[in-house]
C-alpha cells in the first residue's frame, strides 16, 4: 500500500499541488470485482482545500487515473455501519449516498480517522460520524504540538513562523558587522556563542545586584498572603450566611412551586368543568321543545329544529381523554340519548300522520274528479267535448311546501336515527305511489277519451266505490298505522289492488275498438291528437321534476350526476331496497343516495311508462301516421329533459318510451312498403296514378309539416329513402304487370306525379330521387311517343303534342341526312314542316 501511495502522490497529486494524506482500497457494494481507491488530500497552497478523490486503474492497467473528486465540505454523514464489530462496509453521504466495501477493516478505520481529523481542523460545518468507535475520534486536534494528521509533516509546515521586520533588521546589522558571516559560518557561530556567554554573565551580575529589591518583594508577598488569609476568613463567614439564606430560599421556592402547581391544577380543572358545562349542557327551553314542542306550527317547528341541532351538537362533542369515565358525563349522555329517542319517535309519528292527512286530502280531490265522471246516466262524451273535465294533473306544490318545513328535522333524523328515517322514506313511497297511480291513470283515461271521443258505458263505473265510504275506509286504515311506520302497507296494498283492477278494466276497453283507417281521419283529427299528446307530456314533465326536486330536498339526498344503471325486477318491486347493502341505522354513502332518488322515483311513478306505452299504442291504432307526431314530440321532450338533468328519472323514462315510439315509426314505414308490395292490379282495369304513389304524397306532405325544425329529422330522411325506393320498385312492378294500360303510360304518369310531389315539397335528401323520377318520366314519355306514332290517331291521349314534336324532330333529322348525303342535288322530302303542322291541326280539330 505504501508503494501505491507513493505512486499516486507522484503521478496524480503532485502535479495538482496536492498532498495525499490517507488512502483506502474499496469497491462498490455488490460489485467487488471493480476495485478503486478513495484518497483524502489537501492542497499545498492556502487557503487549504480538502477533498476526497476516487482513483482507479486504467482499462489497460498500466497507470492510475483520477475519476471523480468531492469537496469535504459537501460530505454530510460518514456511516461506519458497526461501532463494535469489525465491518469493512461504510457509506459516504454526499449529494447522494455512496456505499463502499474496504479491502480491510484497518484501512477503513484509518481512512475514517483521517476524515475526522481533517473535519476538526479545516471545516466549520461538522460532519456526522455514525456507528464509529469512540477510539477513532479525538476531542480536538492539539494546537502548538508538532503533530500531523498522517505522521508529522503537516504540523511541521504549519509551525513555521516568518520573521518580523525588527528581527530581519537586527540580523542584517549583525551580519554586516561580521564580513565573514556568510563565507565562514563556523567562525560566525563561535563569535555569537562568545557574545552570548558575555551577556549571560552580565545578566547574572544584574540579578545579584538586585537582591535587596528581591527581599523587599518577598516581604510584600508575605504581607499579601496574610491579607489573603483574612479575606478568606471573611468569605467563609459570608458563605455560611449565604448558605443559610440559600436554604431559606430553597424552602420558599419549593413552597412557591407547590402553590403554582396547585393554581395550575385548579385552572385546568376549571377549564375542564367549563368545557363540559359549555358543550354538554342543554337549555331547558330546548329540552321542553324536544319533549312537548308543537310540530304543527311554524314557530314550533323552528323551536324543535333549533333544539334538535343543539342536542346533536351536545351528543357529538369530542370529549377529552378521561371525560367518558366521569359519572356525570355518563348520566348526561344517557339523558341526551333518551331525549333523542323520544323526539325521534315523536317526529316520525307526526310526519307519518302528515303523510296520511295529505294522502287523504289528495284522495278527496281525486274522488271528486272521478265521481263526476261516474254518475249513472251522465253523458260523458258530451261533457268532455265541452271541456268540463280538463286534461291536467293535480298540483302537489301545497303538499311539498308544507312538508319542506320539516326538511331540517328530516336531516337531523337521518343523521341520528337512520332506521326511523328509512321507515318514513318507505311509507312516503307507499302513499305516493298509490296516489300518483290513481291520478296518472285517471289523467291518461281522460286523455284516451279525448283522443277517441268515446268511452265505455256508464255501467262500468258502478264498480267504483262511493266517494264518502271509500275515503272513510282509506283514512281509517292510514290513521291506524301512524303509530307504527310500517303498519300501513297491507291496507294500502288491498286498496291498490281494488283500484288498479278497475283502472285496468277501464284502460283495456279503449284498446278494444276496431281498426281505424287513416283515410277516415282528416287533418283536424291528427292535429287534435298532436295537441292532446303534447299536453300529456307537458303535464308529466313538471310533475316528475317537482317530485324529484322535493325528494332530494326533503330527504336530503344528493341529486344524480351520472347516468343511472339498469334496475332489476326485484328492485322495482320493493323500491330498490334490496340493492342497498347496509345495516339499519347506517347512513348511505353519496353514490347510494343518488341511486336512492332514482329508486324512489321509479317506485312512485312506476305507472307512467306503461300508461305512456298504452297511450302510444292507442294513438298508433287510431292512425299509424300518429307515430310521426309522437316521434317529434317525444324527441323534443327527451332533449329538454336531458338538458335539465340527463340522469333524472324523467329523462330515463322518456328515453325508454322514445324507443317504443321509434319502433312504431319504423313499423309504420315498413307497413307502407309492405302495402306497396301487396298491390294487385286487375287485368281488365286501366292503371292511372297508383294508390301508394298518392299515399307517399300524403305521407311526405304530413311529415314535412310535422318534422319542420325537429330534432329527429335524420330518422325521417332515412324513412324517405326507404319509402321512395319502395315506390320506384313497385311502380315498375305494376307497370310490368299491367295489361290494359301500356307500360310506358303507367311509368310516365306515376313518375311525373312523383317528380311534381318532390318538386313541390323540396325535400333536400331526395334531390337525387327527384332527378331520377324526372329522367324516368322523360324517358318513358319519349318511348311512348315513338311507339305510338304508328297507331291510329283517334287512340292518342294527352301525348298528342309530344307526338307532333317528335314527328317534326324526325323530319328535320331526315332532311339533315339528305343534305349531308346528296349536297346540291336538289333532293327533298315530298312534304314540308308546314304540311305536317296543318295535318296535325286538322286531326286535332276533328277530334
Amino acid at each position: 500500500m505504501t508503494a501505491i501511495k507513493h505512486a499516486l502522490q507522484r503521478d496524480i497529486f503532485t502535479p495538482n499541488d496536492e498532498r495525499l494524506l490517507s488512502i483506502v482500497n474499496v469497491c462498490k457494494a455488490g460489485k467487488k470485482k471493480k476495485n478503486c481507491f478513495l484518497c483524502a488530500t489537501v492542497t499545498t497552497e492556502r487557503p487549504v482545500q480538502v477533498k476526497v478523490v476516487k482513483v482507479k486503474k486504467s482499462d489497460k492497467g498500466d497507470f492510475y487515473k483520477r475519476q471523480i473528486a468531492w469537496a469535504l465540505r459537501d460530505l454530510a454523514v460518514v456511516d461506519a455501519k458497526d461501532a463494535i464489530k469489525e465491518n469493512p462496509e461504510f457509506d459516504l453521504h454526499f449529494e447522494k449516498i455512496y456505499k463502499w466495501v474496504a479491502s480491510s477493516t484497518a484501512e477503513k478505520n484509518a481512512f475514517i480517522s483521517c476524515i475526522w481529523k481533517l473535519n476538526q481542523r479545516y471545516l466549520r460545518k461538522k460532519i456526522d460520524f455514525v456507528n464509529v468507535s469512540s477510539q477513532l475520534l479525538e476531542e480536538s486536534v492539539p494546537s502548538g504540538e508538532n503533530q500531523s494528521v498522517t505522521g508529522g509533516d503537516e504540523e511541521a509546515v504549519d509551525e513555521y513562523q516568518e520573521l518580523n521586520a525588527r528581527e530581519e533588521q537586527d540580523i542584517e546589522i549583525m551580519m554586516e558587522g561580521c564580513e565573514y558571516a556568510i563565507s565562514n559560518a563556523e567562525a560566525f557561530a563561535e563569535r555569537l556563542s562568545r557574545e552570548l556567554q558575555v551577556l549571560d554573565g552580565a545578566n547574572i551580575q544584574s540579578i545579584m545586584a538586585s537582591e535587596k529589591q528581591v527581599n523587599i518583594l518577598m516581604n510584600l508577598l508575605d504581607e499579601a498572603l496574610k491579607e489573603v488569609d483574612q479575606i478568606e476568613l471573611k468569605l467563609s463567614s459570608y458563605e455560611e450566611m449565604l448558605q443559610s439564606v440559600k436554604e431559606q430560599m430553597d424552602q420558599i421556592s419549593e413552597s412557591n412551586h407547590l402553590i403554582h402547581l396547585s393554581n395550575t391544577n385548579n385552572v385546568k380543572l376549571l377549564s375542564e368543568i367549563e368545557f363540559l358545562v359549555n358543550h354538554m349542557d342543554l337549555a331547558k327551553g330546548h329540552i321542553k321543545a324536544l319533549q312537548e314542542g308543537d310540530l304543527a306550527s311554524s314557530r314550533g317547528i323552528e323551536a324543535c329544529t333549533n333544539a334538535a341541532d343543539a342536542l346533536l351538537q351536545c351528543m357529538n362533542v369530542a370529549l377529552r381523554p378521561g371525560h367518558d369515565m366521569l359519572l356525570a358525563v355518563k348520566q348526561q349522555q344517557q339523558r341526551f340519548s333518551d331525549l333523542r329517542e323520544h323526539f325521534a319517535r315523536r317526529l316520525a309519528s307526526h310526519l307519518n300522520n302528515v303523510f296520511v292527512q295529505q294522502f287523504t286530502q289528495a284522495l278527496l280531490q281525486l274522488y271528486n274528479r272521478s265521481y263526476f265522471l261516474s254518475v249513472p246516466g251522465h253523458d260523458q262524451s258530451s261533457t268532455l267535448a265541452q271541456h268540463s273535465v280538463e286534461l291536467t294533473l293535480p298540483n302537489h306544490h301545497p303538499f311539498h311546501r308544507d312538508l319542506l318545513r320539516y326538511a331540517k328535522l328530516m336531516e337531523w333524523l337521518k343523521s341520528t336515527d337512520y332506521g326511523k328515517y328509512e321507515g318514513l322514506t318507505k311509507n312516503y313511497m307507499d302513499y305516493l305511489s298509490r296516489l300518483y297511480e290513481r291520478e296518472i291513470k285517471d289523467f291518461f283515461e281522460v286523455a284516451k277519451i279525448k283522443m277517441t271521443g268515446t268511452t265505455k258505458e256508464s255501467k262500468k263505473f258502478a264498480t267504483l266505490p262511493r266517494k264518502e265510504s271509500a275515503v272513510k275506509q282509506e283514512t281509517e286504515s292510514l290513521h291506524g298505522s301512524s303509530g307504527k311506520l310500517t303498519g300501513s302497507t297491507s291496507s294500502l296494498n288491498k286498496l291498490s289492488v281494488q283500484s288498479s283492477g278497475n283502472r285496468r278494466s277501464q284502460s283495456s276497453s279503449l284498446l278494444d275498438m276496431g281498426n281505424m283507417s287513416a283515410s277516415d281521419l282528416d287533418v283536424a283529427d291528427r292535429t287534435k291528437f298532436d295537441k292532446i299528446f303534447e299536453q300529456v307530456l307537458s303535464e308529466l314533465e313538471p310533475l316528475c321534476l317537482a317530485e324529484q326536486d322535493f325528494i332530494s330536498k326533503f330527504f336530503k339526498l344528493q341529486q344524480h350526476q351520472s347516468m343511472p344503471g339498469t334496475m332489476t325486477e326485484a328492485e322495482e318491486l320493493d323500491g330498490g331496497t334490496s340493492s342497498r347493502q347496509h345495516n339499519a341505522g347506517t347512513p348511505l354513502p353519496v353514490s347510494s343516495e343518488k341511486d336512492m332518488i332514482r329508486q324512489m322515483m321509479i317506485k312512485i311513478f312506476r305507472c307512467i311508462e306503461p300508461e305512456l306505452n298504452n297511450l302510444i299504442a292507442l294513438g298508433d291504432k287510431i292512425d299509424s301516421f300518429n307515430s310521426l307526431y309522437m316521434l317529434v314530440k317525444m324527441s323534443h321532450h327527451v332533449w329538454t329533459a336531458q338538458n335539465v338533468d340527463p340522469a333524472s328519472f324523467l329523462s330515463t323514462t322518456l328515453g325508454n318510451v322514445l324507443v317504443t315510439v321509434k319502433r312504431n315509426f319504423d313499423k309504420c314505414i315498413s307497413n307502407q312498403i309492405r302495402q306497396m308490395e301487396e298491390v294487385k292490379i286487375s287485368k281488365k282495369s286501366k292503371v292511372g296514378i297508383l294508390p301508394f304513389v298518392a299515399e307517399f304524397e300524403e305521407f311526405a306532405g304530413l311529415a314535412e309539416s310535422i318534422f319542420k325544425n325537429a330534432e329527429r329529422r335524420g330518422d325521417l330522411d332515412k324513412a324517405y329513402t326507404k319509402l321512395i325506393r319502395g315506390v320506384f320498385v313497385n311502380v315498375e312492378k305494376v307497370a310490368n304487370e299491367s295489361q290494359k294500360t301500356p307500360r310506358d303510360v303507367v311509368m310516365m304518369e306515376n313518375f311525373h306525379h312523383i317528380f311534381a310531389t318532390l318538386s313541390r315539397l323540396k325535400i333536400s335528401c331526395l334531390e337525387a330521387e327527384k332527378k331520377e323520377a324526372k329522367q324516368k318520366y322523360t324517358d318513358h314519355l319519349q318511348s311512348y311517343v315513338i311507339y305510338s306514332l304508328g297507331q291510329p290517331l283517334e287512340k292518342l291521349n294527352v301525348v298528342w303534342h309530344s307526338m307532333q314534336d317528335e314527328f317534326i324532330r324526325q323530319y328535320k333529322h331526315f332532311e339533315g341526312l339528305i343534305a349531308r348525303c346528296y349536297p346540291g342535288s336538289g333532293v327533298t322530302m315530298e312534304f314540308t314542316i308546314q304540311d305536317i303542322l296543318d295535318y296535325c291541326s286538322s286531326i286535332a280539330q276533328s277530334h
